[in-house]
Formats: C-alpha cells, structure tokens, sequence
C-alpha cells in the first residue's frame, strides 16, 4: 500500500496511456517514439564515425534513418534500444531533476534541427515542425507541472512502445524487415533471436527504472 500511496499518480498515468493505446489519442506519441528511434540510429552513427543523409516519419507509424559508415552493428542496435534509454532518460529528468523546461525545450530545438538538416518527405516536416514548435512554446509559457507531466508522458510511451515494438517486428512477425532483420543479414543468427536479445535487455531497463530510479515517491507536487 505504501508503494501505492508513494507512486500513485504514475501508475494512474501508465493506466491511462495503456486503455487509450489502440486510440487515435496516442498516435502523436508513437509517432514521437518513433522519431526517437531514428534519432538514435543518427545519433549512433555520428557517435561511431558516421553520418546522417535522411531520416523520415510515416502515418502509420513507421519510419526509417538513413545513414553511411559508422558502425554497422551499434546504428542498427541503436533504434530500439536508444529510443528506450532516451524514454528513460526523459522521466528520469521529470522525477529527479527541476529541469524540465529546459529538457523540452531542448527536445524542441533538437526536433527543428532535425527537420532542416535531414527531413524531405511532408508528412515527417509537418509532424516535426508543429512538433517542436509545440514543445519549445510550452517549455516558454507553461509552468514546471505542465513541462513535467509531458516528460512523463514522453518517457512512459517510450518504454510502453519500445518492448512491445520490438516483439511485434522481430518476434510476432518474423517476416517483416526491421532492425533485427538487417542486423541478422549481416551478423548472423535471425531477427527473432535478435528481437529477443533486445526485448531482455528492454526488460531490464524498465525493471531497473522501477526499482532504483522512483525513489522514495515520484508523485508530482502541483506547484508553479
């Protein structure tokens, strides 16, 4: 019960994000989960030596990042994997940190960038224009609750997405080309072995954030 009473309105969130999943409601945010994803597949190849010719968002959810040189098996690892760590990164910011309008803010910027620099189709223009356009005017008029809240938000949908993503394309539907797939291609073993490699690992981190990064309470306190 203590536990309860310590993490109550997280859990109220995590409900509420789960019963409107199938729901037009959060197809913005699975659309933004995917956009970390690409971010981390071009932020693994910069990191690794590479770079960056196009990254894209679709409709239904999907999207793809184009990259040259780097390293090969760290890029392809990166899309899932890093979109996770940045979900966690974000509520960790949200429950351990007052910096909550800078972090948004920060992700706004880093969301225009991106669109100058490496978006070309209009539907990936549109999302992350009015996207980051969205996140830096309430990083600048919305109080810290607001900011807060949306990080938690962000950081919750990462790592709802992510794990259920990854066994959705490497384990559920074998056949559908994904990171695991290509990373099979050219390391060996199969997308489903892969997939599930990264579904522990996906696993683990989430237990991890649970466990050690709530702290004693992470209910938000509604003050300005």
């Amino acid at each position: 019960m203590s536990y309860l009473k310590s993490h109550w309105q997280l859990l109220a969130l995590t409900a509420v994000i789960f019963a409107l999943w199938q729901t037009p409601v959060v197809i913005p945010l699975k659309i933004l989960v995917v956009f970390l994803h690409e971010l981390s597949h071009a932020l693994a190849a910069w990191l690794t030596g590479g770079s960056v010719t196009q990254i894209s968002l679709s409709p239904q959810q999907g999207g793809f990042a184009i990259t040259r040189g780097g390293n090969v098996f760290v890029i392809l690892s990166a899309g899932y994997l890093g979109s996770l760590l940045l979900g966690v990164a974000l509520l960790m910011t949200a429950l351990r940190s007052q910096m909550d309008r800078m972090v948004i803010a920060g992700l706004g910027i880093v969301m225009a960038l991106v669109t100058v620099f490496y978006v070309r189709d209009l539907f990936a223009v549109a999302f992350c224009t009015i996207g980051a356009a969205a996140l830096i005017a309430m990083a600048r008029f919305l109080g810290h609750a607001a900011n807060d809240m949306t990080l938690r938000v962000i950081g919750l949908s990462s790592m709802i997405y992510v794990p259920y993503d990854i066994y959705d394309d490497t384990i559920a539907r074998r056949r559908v080309q994904s990171d695991a797939q290509m990373l099979a291609d050219n390391f060996g073993g199969t997308a489903a072995i892969w997939g599930g490699l990264w579904l522990l690992v996906s696993v683990a981190v989430i237990i991890w954030c649970l466990r050690r990064g709530l702290g004693s309470t992470s209910n938000l306190t509604l003050s300005p």
